[in-house]
């Protein structure tokens, strides 16, 4: 991305409804899927950003250290200076990390963008992942919704829940749980997608906070569906919990 949208990102990510909804929802399945893990170790945010998600998750998850990837210097910088945690410096395809160094991995809207190979990103991280170790990943849904936004921060794919359960059996990974999400506001979000120019400003910004709140509200109700374990059926993203190979329990 370029150093504006890491900037828009970095004063924007801690207080729009968007972010706050996929956090809270990725940390409450990661405390429970580590919970049911054999694996012991540090949980990486693989692709940090300007770390949003590591000052969510604390200096540690259910007794895990946490640390954080980026490939940019300046959002590495970012992320170091709001998350307090380490950010090491390198790309997910080729991580400065031991074979079976991680209990858990987070891949939050990273196979998406054009500068990753999502292959290689699955094969890096099976290698640095403990048996049992658990992996989350969150993925922008359907091809046909890229719009001006995934151009403007270099998303280049989108992802079915088919496609999404294949590349990760495929790569090593046992799929614990996935479900759409950004449901109840998907129509809003297909017709925006369907107004919107090419030139349409960024989605990263602050909305009024009434909508916020609404908004919130609706990524709330569905993180309750999800918790129970029912997968909504579409949705604007997709999270899937995964294992590698598999000593953690499903729910």
């Amino acid at each position: 991305m370029e150093r504006v949208e890491y900037e828009r990102m970095h004063e924007v990510e801690d207080r729009m409804w968007w972010y706050r909804g996929l956090r809270t929802l990725v940390a409450e399945l990661l405390v429970r899927a580590l919970s049911r893990s054999q694996a012991a170790g540090p949980v990486l945010d693989a692709g940090c950003g300007t770390g949003g998600m590591l000052l969510k998750l604390g200096p540690a998850v259910a007794g895990n250290p946490t640390f954080g990837l980026e490939y940019d210097v300046v959002a590495a910088s970012f992320a170091a200076a709001k998350a307090g945690r380490p950010v090491a410096a390198g790309s997910v395809t080729e991580m400065p990390l031991g074979k079976g160094a991680l209990a858990g991995y987070l891949s939050i809207d990273v196979l998406c963008h054009g500068g990753v190979e999502p292959v290689l990103a699955l094969k890096e991280a099976y290698r640095c992942l403990r048996p049992g170790a658990i992996a989350i990943f969150n993925l922008p849904a359907y091809g046909w919704l890229l719009s001006a936004h995934d151009r403007r921060v270099h998303n280049v794919r989108r992802f079915t829940g088919r496609q999404a359960r294949a590349l990760l059996t495929g790569n090593g990974f046992r799929v614990l749980r996935s479900s759409y999400w950004n449901t109840l506001l998907f129509p809003l979000m297909l017709i925006h997608r369907l107004l919107e120019r090419d030139d349409a400003e960024s989605d990263v910004r602050d909305y009024p906070r009434w909508l916020d709140a609404l908004f919130s509200t609706a990524l709330a109700i569905e993180r309750r569906v999800i918790e129970a374990g029912i997968g909504l059926p579409f949705g604007g993203s997709l999270i899937v919990v995964a294992a590698r190979d598999g000593t953690a329990r499903n729910d």
